[in-house]
């Protein structure tokens, strides 16, 4: 999923703002939920971002962990950039690997939608506002993070316009290095490491439907051997794709 959103995305006005058609987003769930063989490059990439949305939310804890959800926010009440990056960095430390692989590939798909904003109209604002209330967020919190809502909007923000230097640079590869045409129709590989070949045509949207399976109940997230050397411990996420 997140490498179809990577490759349309960027060309998509309003993506993951625009609510799509309830109906479709049901029907795409239940595909994935009865394990069925989905072809993503037939589904609207609206249907797409807002399952992938539900997906997060319905992350056990959260993808950030709710047992640090306070730390998380006093990272924004950090003294300068470095301070912020480097306290984010040591809060990483403490994830589960899993969680760790997930926010690098989630924020480069963040990261290159957002260097597309003239197209897409989606700054680094303005997707912080729609994502996180789907990947920050206490568990049966309710109305009570409502005060915390704009420091939260501020730090993903922080986190997307900073990525590379929290992440790593490497991150812009891990989808393979595409160019990619505004109207989707033209995507070519033009990485040279043979490894990243291999990945991207086996997930190619010219190719036969996404060999990927989600189901909605607890699993353990299943990941890329492809990874940041910042891991920590395995856990059991609300998802297996």
């Amino acid at each position: 999923m997140l490498y179809f959103i990577n490759q349309k995305g960027p060309f998509t006005e309003g993506i993951f703002g625009k609510s799509p058609s309830i109906k479709s987003c049901r029907a795409l769930k239940k595909k994935l939920n009865c394990g069925d063989t989905v072809n993503l490059n037939e589904e609207p990439i609206l249907v797409i971002a807002s399952v992938l949305k539900d997906f997060l939310r319905n992350i056990q804890g959260s993808i950030f962990s709710a047992s640090l959800y306070d730390k998380w926010l006093d990272v924004i009440d950090q003294g300068n950039e470095d301070d912020k990056i480097k306290a984010t960095q040591r809060l990483l430390d403490q994830l589960p690997r899993a969680n760790v692989v997930f926010l690098r590939y989630l924020f480069a798909v963040l990261r290159n939608i957002e260097q597309h904003s003239s197209s897409n109209q989606m700054t680094a604002y303005n997707l912080s506002v729609c994502i996180t209330p789907s990947i920050l967020h206490l568990p049966n919190s309710g109305s009570s993070e409502l005060g915390n809502f704009t420091k939260k909007i501020s730090f993903i923000q922080f986190l997307i316009e900073n990525c590379l230097k929290i992440f790593g640079e490497d991150i812009t590869c891990l989808f393979g290095e595409m160019s990619v045409s505004s109207d989707n129709s033209d995507i070519t590989d033009i990485t040279d490491n043979s490894e990243k070949v291999a990945v991207i045509k086996e997930q190619s949207l010219e190719s036969e439907p996404v060999r990927m399976t989600m189901f909605y109940k607890k699993g353990q997230l299943q990941y890329d051997a492809m990874t940041s050397s910042r891991m920590g411990p395995s856990t059991d996420l609300s998802t297996v794709f």
